[in-house]
């Protein structure tokens, strides 16, 4: 069976190439992120506001990585229910046209922050 081998069989490594030695004293620092406005510009514009459509979430900030946005969102839609909470005081006379009114102040903090977000993005791309 050993015959049958030849003398640079893979099972036999003859003076293997020297491996380059790597500095030690060296340290791995990151480097400087990508900046706002690109990762504004790399983000879908549609689905930034898709993702603003649900009110008072403020997901389609959170996908553009606007934090900024995303907290004035969140204060505005958190001051609106407090606000519907306050002004209800006692459950057995409420309105049924309060409700719309509680209804459609999220649904058009939702439809102009789903803009906002589609336009920012949109605008960022063509710099």
């Amino acid at each position: 069976m050993d015959s049958l081998r030849s003398p640079r069989s893979p099972d036999r490594i003859e003076n293997p190439a020297p491996m380059p030695e790597l500095p030690t004293n060296t340290v791995a620092t990151p480097g400087p992120g990508p900046d706002r406005k690109a990762v504004l510009a790399a983000s879908a514009p549609w689905l930034g506001a898709l993702l603003n459509v649900l009110p008072g979430l403020g997901a389609g900030y959170l996908y553009q990585r606007r934090w900024r946005a995303w907290w004035i969102t969140t204060v505005l839609s958190s001051g609106w229910f407090l606000l519907g909470a306050l002004l209800q005081s006692n459950p057995a006379e409420i309105d049924p046209s309060s409700r719309l009114v509680g209804l459609v102040g999220l649904l058009l903090l939702a439809a102009v922050s789903a803009v906002e977000a589609f336009l920012a993005a949109r605008r960022a791309r063509m710099e």
